[in-house]
Formats: structure tokens, sequence, C-alpha cells
């Protein structure tokens, strides 16, 4: 029996809650190759200025910063339809499976569609659309979060003789939910306060430096 010393490699990706949050994950969606890069943007969440008529108050935070996300993912079936046997999804569908698996994180269902539509057809004034479940992006143990999709762009790049794609990259939009969004008892409001509580952990990690490294003796 060979031994490895090679770590074990996790994949970041998606995991879907029912509406709520609560009760199991519905679906889990892995990247199949972890991408080189993830950008991430915050909006700071300040109050006064920014031409509100009011004065401005820069020692002040009126709540979590808006985080943004961008992932640039890889999809391909090569793996897979070398061999054939173990395969058969892949070889009968190539990866349009994957792909149509992100593309129902922004899309209602047809049963919730047609639910709508039987309400209007019976005469209820006003419909509020059901609420989508709750998506989760994993990036490691440290970083859960509640995310809502903002953007999906698919690119085939490949296919087999029955038009299947067999390679794909996507670009994958995120924003953070907060408990501004989602409320302190929403599981959703939970998990992103274990979020923050995570992060604010691992700042508490990083090495101090002196006012000499700065260049400074002392403060003026």
């Amino acid at each position: 029996m060979s031994l490895s010393s090679s770590p074990k490699l996790i994949k970041g990706g998606l995991v879907i809650l029912p509406p709520g949050g609560n009760g199991a994950p519905r679906r889990t969606i892995a990247l199949q190759y972890n991408p080189d890069t993830l950008s991430r943007s915050y909006q700071v969440q300040g109050t006064g200025g920014d031409g509100g008529g009011e004065r401005a108050q820069p020692f002040r935070l009126k709540g979590p910063a808006i985080e943004t996300l961008r992932v640039e993912a890889e999809i391909d079936a090569t793996d897979q339809l070398e061999a054939p046997d173990r395969n058969a999804t892949a070889v009968r569908h190539g990866i349009a499976p994957q792909i149509a698996a992100l593309e129902s994180l922004v899309n209602p269902s047809v049963e919730e569609l047609l639910a709508l539509d039987a309400l209007a057809a019976g005469g209820t004034l006003e419909i509020l659309p059901p609420e989508a479940p709750l998506v989760l992006f994993v990036w490691s143990r440290s970083r859960v979060a509640p995310v809502r999709v903002t953007e999906l762009s698919v690119t085939e790049e490949a296919f087999d003789a029955a038009l299947n794609p067999l390679r794909a990259k996507v670009s994958l939009g995120l924003r953070v939910l907060t408990t501004d969004d989602l409320g302190f008892r929403h599981r959703g409001g939970s998990l992103f306060i274990n979020h923050l509580r995570t992060r604010e952990s691992l700042a508490g990690k990083a090495a101090g430096v002196s006012l000499e490294a700065l260049g400074l003796d002392a403060l003026p």
C-alpha cells in the first residue's frame, strides 16, 4: 500500500438550502477545478456625507460592508469521457447538467411560475414571489457565507457530435447577504454573523508592526 504526503484537496462550491435556511441541503455544487483567483470588493456603509445633506460622520458605520465576489471557473468533461462506462451521464449530456444546475440559481422553478400564474388567474390582486432558496458560498471551513447570485455567464467552448457542451468557462457574481438583508433571526443572518466573527478572529492573528516600520519615531 502506497502512502502519499499530499494534502487532501478540498473544493470550493455552493450549498443550496431550503427557503429560510432550515432543513437538509437541497443540492451541493462543487467547482470541478478551484479557480486561481477569487475577486472580492467591499462597499462601506458609512453615515452622513455623500451629498445627503447630513454632516459626515467618518467614525460611524451604519451596517456591514456590502461584499461582492466574482469567481471564474472551468467545467470540463474530458476526465469523465475517458471512462465512459462509469460516466454515462457525461457521455449522453456532456457538461449540460452542471451548467443547468448553476442556471437553477438564477431562475424560479417551473412549479413556482405555474403557481403564480394560477394565483393570477384566480384573481389574486397582489402576488408575492416565493422566497428563494438560501445559497451558501463555501471556500474552506473558514469562509462560509450566505450569498445571492447576481450574475452568471457561461461560455461553451467545445461540443460533441450531438452538440452537447464538453467544456465551458463560467463567471459567477455573488453578493454576500448580511443581517441588513436577512435580519438576525434568519438562519442566513446567523451564518453571516458566524462568517464575520471568523474574519475578526483571523484579523486578530495578523502580526502587528511598530511605528518605526512605517518610518516614524512617534505620531506627529
